[in-house]
């Protein structure tokens, strides 16, 4: 099953339970992550930056092309919310969206 690595979270690695999760979802199961919408694509609380594995996500959503379109999510980053995991990938929590009550490693 793929994995998910947060290189910012002393590289906390997280084991998926299918091939086809949600990024936000996976990042719940072990840890706290930022969101705000219910999931629905309408904010971008849930921004992730993708370090490596973008191949390995499902492609962009309607809702991420408009925020990207809105220069409110840079290429290459996602919405945890929307995006699909098939396969290993590595992400950080982007300072904007960092929770105060977890410690990051950089």
């Amino acid at each position: 099953m793929p994995e998910v690595t947060i290189k910012n979270l002393n590289s906390k690695t997280i084991h998926c339970n299918s091939k086809t999760e949600k990024l936000l979802d996976i990042l719940l199961t072990e840890t706290d992550w930022m969101h705000a919408c219910g999931k629905k694509g309408k904010c971008t609380t849930c921004t992730t930056e993708i370090l490596a594995g973008q191949d390995a996500l499902s492609g962009y959503t309607e809702a991420e092309r408009r925020f990207i379109n809105l220069g409110r999510l840079k290429e290459g980053d996602r919405l945890a919310c929307q995006a699909e995991v098939h396969g290993n990938v590595t992400v950080k929590a982007p300072g904007t969206y960092k929770l105060p009550h977890i410690d990051y490693s950089e």
